[in-house]
């Protein structure tokens, strides 16, 4: 391989990762970024994925992290960055992330076009 090729690979490897499908609105953005000040952390990023569990079969998994895996989908929010796994992102794709602050509910929510159904508490779906 001649060093124009390895150029060229490694310009290829720093690209963007490939975008995912999940929505986060204007509010969880601003929550999510009041949250990394409160922190002050300015190196993470907010992950979403799925997993086996709950009554209904997946659960969803969201939480700030600092790494980058291989195979990730990435996607930016007005300075914040979303990350989705590529396992995850056939689950979540059109998958909206709000944030509530409300009597009712407080928290982030998730609105997913894909859950056929979901379990009473709404913390899993199939």
């Amino acid at each position: 391989m001649s060093v124009q090729d390895q150029t060229q690979v490694a310009a290829d490897a720093t690209t963007e990762a490939p975008a995912h499908g999940v929505i986060l609105t204007d509010v969880a953005a601003a929550k999510v970024k009041s949250l990394l000040e409160q922190e002050g952390r300015d190196d993470l990023r907010l992950r979403v994925g799925v997993q086996p569990g709950g009554c209904s079969g997946l659960i969803y998994q969201l939480y700030f992290d600092e790494r980058t895996l291989d195979g990730d989908l990435v996607r930016d929010f007005g300075g914040v960055e979303v990350v989705v796994d590529r396992m995850s992102s056939p689950y979540l794709e059109g998958a909206t992330i709000d944030f509530a602050d409300t009597i009712e509910k407080q928290g982030f929510t998730i609105d997913n076009p894909n859950a056929g159904s979901s379990c009473a508490c709404g913390d899993s779906f199939s």
